[in-house]
């Protein structure tokens, strides 16, 4: 019987965070590709679009002008998923069941320049994006009803964004999200059984490992985690345990801001293009309680598999039973490293 080779052998590897498992099969990288390619997306090259709905000065789809902002710029969304008002649940049959969700969502313009995405910002001005995020946080975290902030973006068409200007969004509701909610059971149950978070001794073990770690700063670690799904997922964790982004110190911001833009950097070389992504700050709830056992970090979901043409697809076995992956995460880690 031949020894376990994790580079070689299918093995199911756990999702800390989750409590899911994952399938992994590296011996399928060596398969011949017969599947669907995309087009390469073109870079837009103006720093102004005049049909732009996010460009400075600017009418949106819903007749609003924007002002003629720089930096950062944020608004209620115009075609917001979450509406912010009061409704009263109308069916009491158990297995039909429906609630009420009351929320916000709102748009971040990060810079008025259309051509400037996250990796080509200066590090001051993605400073100033999380600053935005910690403001937003705050303000949306203090109202009645919200318990939970989601920060996100989705980068380029492959990732269903309609806009190519750099933006985020920002959806604050009354509950706590599936995801999240995933992510809250398996931190708190950590927490209370050894009394440190979930993802402090993560961390230790991937630092002490290193074979999976992409970059690290005195603050944030960027890394493919050993439960990676998407090709070249990353997560980015920072060393010091707090629950929200408004937790961070000066200095944290700045760190933060030079992962980000290291990281961003890195995926558009790794295929010579620009990568898209679904990014997602995970932080702790919004209502009013401590939660010590949170860790903040952030996830990125980038769909491309083996060049900027061929695209991930979670079909099949992945929609119907796992996630699986080809590529081990200590393989996309050794690549992403050699564009930092």
């Amino acid at each position: 019987m031949p020894v376990f080779d994790p580079g070689n052998h299918s093995h199911r590897r756990l999702n800390l965070l989750t409590g899911e498992w994952i399938l992994v099969s590296p011996h399928r990288m060596k398969r011949p590709w017969q599947g669907k390619t995309e087009s390469t997306e073109i870079p837009v090259a103006n720093a102004y679009e005049p049909n732009c709905y996010l460009c400075p000065g600017n009418t949106r789809a819903n007749g609003k002008q924007n002002p003629d902002y720089s930096g950062t710029y944020c608004f209620e969304n115009d075609f917001s998923a979450l509406q912010n008002i009061a409704t009263t649940a109308h069916s009491n049959n158990h297995l039909l069941v429906a609630k009420p969700e009351k929320g916000i969502c709102k748009v971040i313009c990060y810079h008025e320049q259309h051509n400037l995405a996250m990796g080509q910002l200066p590090t001051i001005e993605l400073i100033n994006v999380i600053d935005c995020w910690a403001s937003e946080t705050t303000v949306l975290g203090k109202l009645k009803d919200i318990n939970y902030v989601q920060l996100f973006e989705n980068k380029g068409q492959m990732m269903g964004c309609s806009n190519p200007h750099p933006h985020g969004q920002v959806w604050a509701q009354q509950s706590i999200p599936t995801a999240v909610s995933k992510e809250y059971a398996q931190q708190s149950a950590y927490y209370n059984s050894k009394g440190k978070t979930l993802l402090s001794d993560y961390l230790s073990t991937e630092q002490q490992e290193k074979e999976r770690i992409v970059y690290q700063s005195d603050s944030f670690t960027v890394l493919v985690p050993f439960w990676a799904a998407w090709p070249y997922e990353t997560i980015v964790i920072s060393n010091r345990p707090y629950g929200l982004v408004s937790d961070m110190t000066d200095s944290e911001k700045k760190h933060l801001a030079i992962a980000l833009k290291q990281l961003t950097s890195a995926y558009d070389r790794l295929f010579d293009c620009s990568f898209p992504y679904s990014m997602g700050i995970h932080q702790q709830p919004t209502d009013g309680e401590r939660h010590p056992e949170w860790h903040f970090h952030i996830h990125f979901y980038p769909p491309l598999l083996r060049s900027a043409t061929v695209k991930k697809f979670m079909v099949g076995y992945e929609m119907m039973a796992e996630p699986q992956r080809d590529i081990t995460p200590e393989v996309a880690a050794k690549q992403l490293r050699t564009f930092i």
